[in-house]
């Protein structure tokens, strides 16, 4: 049994899965949405959360243990600067899975994993509940006047025109057969 066992071992040694994760979190952070297994995003997500978590505190310390997460100097750039500056007051929660099927050689579940609040991603409006509660609450019942119901006037539909009747058909056929004089 594997209790108190976090983490997945993906097949791969210990040094080989942190080469793996160091370069899914450079790659997201890069692109803020990458394809990966789901299994694989599932595992990434805590690792980039933690990362972030260290921008939005911004002290050298939370520098040096960053670069140890993420590879390359532009990467951790981009989390102590503007990663860091539209996550400031969110408490959490900086990614986003998003299952995309299976993948056609092997069949594995694919998912996206990207950072929310993208700059190319639409914002919806949302609103809180306090604010919902509260319109729905003031809201009146609208009452709506019912219309007197008008018969409709019966509209004489023009009648078809009988279709002309094929006189052969009535008719017994002939026999056509010549027949022989004897």
């Amino acid at each position: 049994m594997r209790h108190l066992k976090a983490g997945r071992k993906f097949g791969r040694t210990s040094a080989h899965r942190k080469a793996l994760f160091r370069n899914l979190v450079g790659a997201l952070i890069q692109r803020e949405r990458i394809s990966t297994t789901l299994a694989k995003a599932k595992e990434l997500r805590s690792k980039v959360e933690k990362t972030i978590t260290l921008g939005k505190r911004g002290t050298l310390h939370a520098r040096r243990q960053a670069f140890k997460l993420v590879p390359a100097k532009d990467a951790v750039q981009k989390v102590f600067g503007p990663l860091a500056e539209r996550y400031a007051t969110r408490p959490g929660g900086y990614t986003r899975i998003i299952r995309i099927g299976h993948r056609k050689g092997d069949d594995a579940p694919m998912a996206f994993i990207e950072l929310v609040d993208r700059e190319g991603e639409a914002k919806p409006a949302t609103k809180t509940k306090a604010e919902t509660k509260k319109e729905t609450k003031d809201a009146k019942p609208k009452v709506t006047e019912k219309k007197k119901a008008e018969p409709k006037a019966k509209e004489a539909a023009p009648k078809k025109a009988k279709a002309p009747v094929d006189k052969k058909k009535d008719e017994p056929k002939k026999d056509t057969a010549k027949k022989d004089k004897p």
